[in-house]
């Protein structure tokens, strides 16, 4: 007779490591007290909160808070999209599927398509719904009443948000990439979640190579639990740690493959720079919004390089990280973005 392995709980991973209050939440110490100020003042008040835009970079908890202020509001949280609603259809349908208090996450709010954002701006003003029946001088408008909601709107480009959508929102906060003592204190959390046996060293070297993002901390953390499990480790360690950087191909401050690659192009091929990012995205087969979006922002972060009007330029610290000479000043025909 075969053992067959026991699925002890069904509720996702994701869901699990999540706080579920404000309380719980690490880090984003100013957003979460405009938070809590703006919860308290609504239970206090009995009537239905503002709507909120929540913008920053991918991974540091836009979604999280949205499940805690649904919580904390005492509704449901309903998810969608700014490219799955196509049409004003689309948006009645979730919207006829909602109950006072519930609170209604839009990610990537900046993709919705115009006729929906301008049939959005009547919800969240007035709780109705404008429908059009009918076509031509037939046309005529019904108004269909909602339910008090919260609408949360997330995105990670603000400046493509209409005026008129933004301005509906009675609270704008932005997100901003941990430090690696906050880093820290998810990775212990989560290890604790996990029934991981950490150490506070190990939980350290997981957050330097996080990218001050929690997506990438946990994700990082899961796949030491892989280890952990499959190699029959008894606590997880340095070395442990260590085994895993080697296996990922991360270094000691979360520089993936692609990463040193793209700094040893503009170092090795382009003297340091400056050189386009078409160019870039040529040399390393990728297309230039992996270029931009995916590996840029974290070298930004660390100062590893630096955007001029003539291109990127790698600086001194990319070269002492890489253990490269500096080239003397370029006297080639630089190459423009």
């Amino acid at each position: 007779m075969t053992n067959k392995p026991i699925i002890k709980n069904r509720t996702s991973l994701e869901s699990q490591l999540r706080p579920k209050s404000l309380k719980e939440y690490v880090g984003q110490k100013n957003i979460v007290k405009s938070l809590q100020l703006f919860v308290d003042a609504v239970l206090n008040r009995g009537s239905v909160a503002e709507h909120i835009l929540l913008y920053g970079p991918p991974g540091i908890g836009k979604t999280t808070l949205a499940y805690i202020l649904a919580v904390e509001l005492k509704g449901e949280m309903k998810i969608t999209s700014g490219p799955a609603i196509e049409r004003v259809g689309d948006l009645a349908a979730i919207l006829t599927n909602l109950k006072d208090n519930d609170v209604l996450f839009i990610d990537e709010i900046h993709r919705l398509p115009k006729p929906v954002e301008e049939a959005l701006y009547p919800v969240m003003e007035e709780y109705f719904l404008d429908i059009v029946l009918g076509k031509g001088p037939a046309a005529r408008i019904v108004r269909l009443p909602l339910p008090k909601i919260t609408i949360i709107g997330s995105t990670t480009r603000v400046a493509l948000l209409s005026s008129p959508l933004r301005d509906r929102f009675g609270l704008i906060l932005r997100l901003d990439f941990y430090n690696d003592n906050e880093m820290k204190e998810i990775i212990l959390r989560s290890s604790e979640i996990l029934n991981l046996p950490i150490d506070e060293e190990s939980a350290q070297q997981i957050a330097k190579r996080s990218r001050r993002t929690p997506r990438i901390g946990n994700r990082i953390l899961k796949r030491v639990r892989d280890l952990y499990e499959v190699e029959h480790y008894k606590a997880i360690t340095k070395e442990v740690v260590n085994e895993l950087f080697s296996i990922l191909e991360i270094d000691e401050i979360g520089l993936t493959d692609i990463d040193i690659e793209y700094l040893k192009t503009i170092i090795k091929k382009f003297d340091g720079g400056p050189v386009g990012v078409s160019t870039m995205a040529s040399s390393l087969s990728e297309d230039q919004q992996t270029i931009e979006e995916f590996i840029e922002p974290f070298l930004i972060q660390l100062g590893f390089i630096k955007k001029t009007p003539k291109g990127r330029v790698a600086t001194e610290k990319a070269h002492n990280h890489l253990k490269l000479p500096k080239h003397k000043e370029n006297t080639k025909q630089q190459i423009l973005v």
